[in-house]
């Protein structure tokens, strides 16, 4: 997937402005945090995990990390990331630059309460030179997301500003 092509679909919703193709790489979240200024744990870091073969996407703060109990409470499988060479056969997008959007239809988006401590997030945006601002109900719409999990650990001792 492209950088065009998730700015084609912002731009249908009429957010094109809010994509950034970046000079910096965004391929980690400690560089797409150094690439746009702003702290790690505001990037919206896109997890991809297989259950029973199909894809699943869950959008994290960039401070958290899954917690295997927590998801399998959550999913009731263990927890099974998507190999970095199996990213774009599964979701369209390759390691660095998978985001929420665009995805194959039928791929599940949830979102992580990990991210409800910012009002702004930057998922990226389909390449790992790429970030979209967005508010959190922006990002909800905008990724077709079921709804919201708790599956990640690490975070809840950041307090995180708000803005």
């Amino acid at each position: 997937m492209s950088f065009e092509k998730v700015k084609e679909y912002f731009e249908t919703l009429g957010m094109g402005d809010r994509c950034m193709d970046l000079e910096e790489s965004s391929a980690t979240v400690a560089l797409a945090a150094q690439a746009l200024g702003t702290e790690e744990a505001r990037i919206a870091k896109t997890m991809s995990f297989l259950l029973d073969d199909k894809p699943l996407i869950i959008v994290v703060a960039g401070d958290a990390r899954v917690d295997n109990h927590k998801f399998k409470m959550s999913f009731h499988k263990k927890a099974k990331m998507i190999p970095g060479a199996d990213c774009e056969k599964y979701i369209g997008h390759r390691p660095g630059g998978v985001c929420p959007f665009c995805l194959p239809e039928g791929v599940p988006v949830y979102l992580d309460v990990s991210l409800k401590r910012f009002d702004i997030v930057y998922p990226a945006a389909g390449t790992d030179h790429s970030a979209v601002k967005l508010s959190l109900p922006e990002l909800e719409r905008a990724s077709a997301s079921q709804g919201w999990v708790d599956v990640c650990k690490n975070w809840e001792s950041e307090e995180g500003e708000r803005g």
